[in-house]
């Protein structure tokens, strides 16, 4: 790994030092961890706040876009990791006026998660909050599950006409339906040419052999549908403009705005070569280019690759695309030099530092005991499951389990030794949510939250309590998530184990449960993956385990001791 750095868990921290102290004029941060940005004019009275976010690692996308004539705030994640719920809430606080605030951002899994946290934060206090889902990859689903969708780079231009349209002082109804235009006249198509590396990790997110390209490849390294022979840049912008044109009406008289954007890696000089190859293909078609953005609107750190964005304009969306914008990174027209409105104290987001109110028992838990002796040993699988979620995923699974087992184990020890089931339970969930946060993170976070509320008062956790809060967590993430059986998600283990500890397995019965796990997640690799970031491979994915299913896996043979 070559990388301009210094300790790789610090990476993000220091970039948004160095943004914040680069651009203090135009933005500041509402929380203590410097992990949200908002426009220093915001609040203000009449304005929809319009709040996005994301992982890191795709500058300018995201942070870049929080300005005059775009978004309001913004929440940062570790690098391809979403933000937490409450540097969301805190960001959205920061932005709130009386016009009310869009939630405005990718469709991937951890950020719709902790999105839904928040708003139901912001709702329960007064705040009233819709939610617009960029969905423009094309490739990462098929038409008839279009709203199954990756945002990518396809975004930006509705970050454009949305923020506008608020700046314009249109009410949230308004904002919301011309940023849900903005998404349904826009499509996206990739390709990668090298892989990305996550400093903290140290290993590329996939691999090509020599001379190789890989359509459809997503921007936090994932997969797509099609390996082969690089292409001249002809051949692969026609691949994107027929694939476009087969969702977008690219015919005689269209108006379009047309972005062709680099992943991090690819000369300027490049992306012009596409570019003119999208000019020339359009204007034989009778279509007009009225908007055109050339360079690096969303990357993926330094993958090489590219991508070519379309939005079908109509009067009103081409009057909004044409609107003035400012923001550190983007600068469109002519705006007014804005003043800092009065700044709030920064507020402490770190959901780790959330501490339910310890319900004791009067008798020493042996569950805690157990989780705290047995959770640092999950630290022997950190690159196992790092090395299957790259092949399925973004690899950052590995990660997530390691350092959220080991918060997990620490937040346990600081809870009195009688501390009731719920307690228990409640602690482990903000512990691990809050460690890496991330869509498996919040998932099985937003979980253990529900195994909490299963539970009956000053219980231990002993095996039934168990039982009922394992129900508890895949019925709460089959609800969230839309996983079934056989989607080929840790439910499918999950969903075995929880027979087995209630002596129900049936043809297996007296099997152990980490038998019964184990043969899950042989049957389940069978599968084709029908959720998650790894749906997005299709049948790439049968015959790969689960990153999640092994991770369960591993989390029963460590407490089980076999």
């Amino acid at each position: 790994m070559r990388k301009i750095i210094n300790e790789p868990d610090a990476f993000v921290d220091e970039v948004m030092e160095g943004i914040f102290a680069a651009h203090a004029s135009q933005i500041r941060p509402a929380t203590t961890d410097n992990r949200t940005l908002v426009r220093v004019d915001s609040p203000k009275t009449g304005r929809v706040g319009i709040v996005t976010g994301g992982g890191s690692g795709h500058l300018p996308f995201f942070l870049g876009y929080v300005g005059q004539g775009l978004c309001s705030a913004v929440a940062i994640g570790n690098v391809f990791s979403s933000p937490s719920s409450a540097q969301i809430y805190a960001a959205s606080q920061a932005v709130s006026s009386d016009a009310g605030l869009l939630y405005l951002y990718g469709n991937y899994g951890g950020d719709v998660y902790n999105f839904d946290i928040a708003a139901e934060m912001c709702r329960t206090n007064g705040i009233q909050v819709n939610t617009v889902l960029g969905t423009d990859d094309l490739l990462s689903a098929p038409p008839e599950r279009a709203a199954d969708r990756r945002g990518v780079a396809g975004l930006f231009l509705v970050y454009k006409v949305a923020g506008a349209a608020a700046d314009q002082l249109l009410n949230l109804d308004e904002v919301t339906r011309i940023a849900n235009a903005g998404v349904q006249n826009t499509r996206t198509m990739g390709v990668g040419l090298s892989p990305t590396i996550l400093p903290a990790a140290g290993e590329a997110t996939f691999h090509l052999a020599d001379g190789e390209m890989e359509i459809g490849v997503g921007i936090h390294g994932e997969q797509g549908t099609h390996r082969g022979p690089l292409e001249s840049a002809d051949q692969i912008t026609d691949r994107f403009l027929e694939g476009i044109a087969g969702e977008l009406k690219l015919t005689d008289g269209a108006r379009v705005a047309v972005l062709v954007n680099g992943l991090g890696a690819t000369p300027l000089e490049e992306l012009y070569v596409m570019y003119r190859r999208v000019n020339t293909v359009l204007a034989a078609r009778g279509v007009t280019i009225a908007h055109r953005f050339v360079g690096e609107y969303v990357t993926s750190l330094e993958m090489a690759g590219a991508s070519l964005s379309i939005m079908i304009l109509d009067d009103e969306l081409e009057a909004l695309i044409a609107a003035p914008a400012a923001s550190p990174f983007f600068q469109q027209g002519t705006t007014e030099t804005i003043s800092a409105a009065n700044a709030p104290a920064l507020v402490d987001a770190s959901v780790s530092a959330f501490a339910p109110a310890p319900v004791t028992t009067g008798k020493r838990s042996a569950a805690r005991q157990l989780l705290i002796e047995r959770l640092p040993a999950m630290s022997a699988y950190g690159e196992e499951l790092r090395e299957l979620d790259a092949a399925l995923g973004d690899g950052d699974l590995g990660i997530t389990v390691t350092e959220g087992s080991a918060a997990v184990a620490a937040a346990l020890s600081e809870l009195p030794e009688d501390s009731d089931a719920a307690t228990l339970l409640r602690a482990a969930a903000s512990a691990f949510a809050a460690a890496n946060p991330s869509t498996f993170a919040a998932l099985v976070g937003s979980g253990l939250f529900a195994a909490a509320d299963a539970m009956p008062a000053r219980s231990e956790l002993g095996l039934d309590e168990l039982v009922v809060a394992l129900q508890a967590v895949f019925d709460r993430v089959s609800e969230k998530g839309g996983a079934r059986l056989g989607d080929k998600t840790f439910l499918d283990v999950l969903h075995p184990v929880i027979e087995a500890l209630a002596g129900t397995r049936g043809s297996t019965e007296g099997a152990t449960v980490t038998a019964a796990a184990r043969l899950a997640v042989d049957a389940s690799a069978q599968l084709q993956s029908a959720r998650g970031r790894a749906a997005w491979q299709q049948e790439r994915t049968i015959g790969h385990r689960d990153p999640g299913a092994v991770a369960v896996l591993r989390f029963v043979e460590v407490l089980s001791g076999e």
